[in-house]
This record gives C-alpha cells, structure tokens and sequence, in this order.
C-alpha cells in the first residue's frame, strides 16, 4: 500500500474538528485524522507492506519551467479552505513534523525524492511490483491503473468514507480511456486545481472519444494537422490553437516512473508499540493511537 500522504493528511485537517487539541494546545486534528485513516485503510484492505510517500517537492520548478501556471492558484497568500490548497496553514504546518514523527514509532517508512512529488514517488514504486493499492485522492495516479500488475487506485476523493477502489474496468466505466490513456486525456482536459488550461472546448467527453478514434494524443496531433484526415474543421482549429500547450502537458501530468529510491524495509512492523503509546500520550492521541496499532499489529 502506497499512501499519497500529504493527500491524506490534508483531508485528515479539514474533516477532523479543529478542537482536537494536545494537552499543550498545539492542534493535533490532522494527526488524529491520519492515524485513523491507517487503522480504517490496514484494516478494511489488509497490506502487508506500507510506505508513506512523500513530498519533498510538492511544486518542482521543472514542471513550472514547462507550464508556468502549474498549481499557481495554490500558492495564493490568502488560503482558502478546501483540500485542494498546498499552502499549508499555520495550524496543520505545525503538525506535518508530528505526522512525520508518528509515521516513524509506527515504523511505517517515509519515502520522498528531491526535485519531484509524492506522484512520483509512487509513479516509480508501483511501476516497480505488484499488487499494489495506491491511496490518493489525486486523479493523475489513475494513470497507474494495471489490472495486469494488480495495481489498484484506493480513490479518496469523496472521502474516507466513501472510498472507491479503481481498477481496468473502473477507470473505463468513469471516463472512457483505459489507464495508458489517462495522462494524454487528463492534459486535454485540463484541470483547474492543477493550474493546467487543457484544449479549450475539449471537455472530459470529447477528450475520451478522440483517444478512442485516434488511440491517444500524439495520434490525436496527427490527425489534427491532416488534411484528410476525418477531424473536423472545428476540432482542428482546438488543437492548433493548443499547439503549444500539448508540446509540454505530457511532460508536466504524467507522473514519473524512474526515480532512483533508497531501498526499503516497508513490511509492517510496529518496531517499540510502548515508544508509540508514549508519543501518543504526549500530544493526547491515545485512542486513535491504540487503534492503529491494533491494525498494524493484526
């Protein structure tokens, strides 16, 4: 199992009240929140190995070089509420040391690659294995998708409560492409939250009946700039005014698979559970705590 963590621990702040406090006064709402989600995510899905994937670069400059406007609204000084904004706020950056903290009593590994995001930290360990559950409410990771392999998306994007588990056949039925397509209709679509325009007037729909006529973009290019080609004069004019763009989306949304990782134990194992239950007296996360422990340790 491959956490998204930040993913994770963003819609841990938000879903958990922030009255959840340590003894101290220092809010502990998205720790509290995260550990829950690790008990109800071991539990329900039973892994046998568990790596928390990490942003060490959550806005590489080599994806901005590419699209300037690459997640540009979510370095925004005035935060606004909602799970999409990576600027952290000052009561949930106070926690990501404690999140790291607790990761590591729970001897879960904490994997993170300079220059790139936990995309493609996860992007290179699940081309990697097998049988593999990538937890994320990022729909670039669908990309991943491999009935083959056995790599699953765990889709968090309606919440924890609410998961919904992607594979081949999922992917289709939502949108219309298969995996190997997602990255090509995921740049024509665009997407607002991740500062990227798409080809404008190429809607979700659009984009996957195109990759279905053409097979996927370069082909989709191809076409474009045919003259006898079936593409319609209108459909054309779309992409030739996107020109640019298309030159660089793909670069930008797919997710890299080649990353050099340290090599790691990720097998569960919780290393000293009295130093766990200690860490969480000190910031007053027994119960959640105690319940993931009991996952882990089942």
């Amino acid at each position: 199992m491959l956490l998204d963590t930040a993913g994770v621990y963003f819609r841990a702040f938000y879903s958990v009240p922030d009255s959840v406090v340590a003894p101290d006064g220092t809010p502990v709402n998205a720790v509290r929140g995260t550990l829950d989600a690790i008990a109800r995510l071991v539990t329900e899905f039973e892994p046998v190995e568990l790596v928390a994937c990490w942003d060490d670069d959550w806005r590489p400059q080599w994806r901005v070089d590419l699209i300037p406007s690459y997640k540009t609204h979510r370095v925004a000084e005035v935060v606004i509420v909602g799970p999409d904004v990576e600027v952290i706020p000052d009561p949930l950056s106070v926690q990501v040391p404690v999140i790291r903290e607790v990761l590591t009593a729970l001897g879960i590994p904490i994997v993170g690659a300079a220059l790139h995001e936990a995309d493609d930290v996860i992007g290179t360990l699940a081309t990697l294995g097998s049988h593999i559950d990538v937890v994320t409410g990022d729909r670039d990771l669908f990309q991943l998708i491999s009935d083959e392999r056995d790599v699953r998306v765990i889709y968090t994007g309606r919440g924890m409560s609410n998961l919904e588990i992607l594979t081949d056949g999922g992917l289709f039925a939502k949108y219309g492409v298969r995996p190997d397509q997602y990255a090509d209709f995921a740049a024509m679509r665009g997407d607002a939250s991740d500062g990227l325009p798409g080809v404008a007037g190429v809607g979700e729909k659009g984009a996957a009946l195109l990759l279905t006529q053409y097979g996927d973009l370069d082909g989709i290019i191809a076409a474009a700039s045919d003259p006898a080609s079936a593409m319609s004069a209108g459909q054309r004019a779309k992409f030739a005014a996107a020109s640019d763009y298309l030159r660089v989306a793909p670069q930008v949304v797919e997710v890299v698979r080649t990353l050099e990782l340290p090599a790691v134990d990720a097998t569960i194992r919780v290393p000293d559970p009295d130093a766990a239950r200690a860490l969480a007296e000190k910031w007053g996360l027994a119960s959640s705590m105690e319940r993931a422990l009991a996952a882990l340790e089942r």
